[in-house]
């Protein structure tokens, strides 16, 4: 099971790093948006959607990422004065919250992709981009971010058997 679990966190892990460097390519595309917009007086038809693309895949595929590293908005103001078992308990209980939202996103994107793939759905603009690649990659980020949670479920369940709290 161990192996299982470090096998996710590998896999967020290198994913997380490698679509990181998207924010690169993001930079690249508004800094030459702007440079030939303003100094050259050209604009381009494809620069604000290509970032908007690109914007989109980086934050649908961190998600699991994030949730490895714990770096997801959370309230702790009280949280952190408990014990690892009885945090362990209340995340046991809002983790139910958190399957949800990731089984809905999993199966509602996995439609939405589907469909805008069946379509080849593009952007309805001059520059008319397809979409459904991006789409493609909500389902894809929802089971990545549905994987890292289940591993964590399981190692709070077993801290609640334990007592003691598992650092990744």
């Amino acid at each position: 099971m161990e192996k299982f679990f470090k096998w996710i966190d590998r896999m967020n892990e290198w994913i997380g790093t490698t679509v990181s460097y998207f924010i690169i390519i993001l930079v690249c595309v508004i800094l030459y948006e702007i440079f030939v917009r303003y100094l050259l007086n050209s604009p381009t038809i494809w620069a604000h959607e290509v970032s908007q693309m690109v914007y989109g895949v980086y934050v649908i595929l961190l998600g699991g990422f994030l949730q490895q590293r714990d770096g997801h908005v959370s309230v702790e103001i009280l949280y952190l004065r408990f014990k690892p078992r009885t945090r362990a308990v209340i995340n046991l209980f809002t983790w139910l919250l958190f399957f949800i939202f990731c089984g809905t996103l999993l199966v509602k994107g996995s439609q939405m992709a589907w469909d805008s793939f069946s379509f080849r759905e593009t952007e309805p603009t001059a520059f008319a981009p397809p979409v459904y690649p991006v789409k493609m990659m909500i389902p894809l980020g929802a089971f990545l971010l549905l994987l890292q949670g289940l591993v964590k479920y399981l190692r709070d369940i077993r801290t609640v058997i334990t007592g003691k709290e598992e650092t990744t």
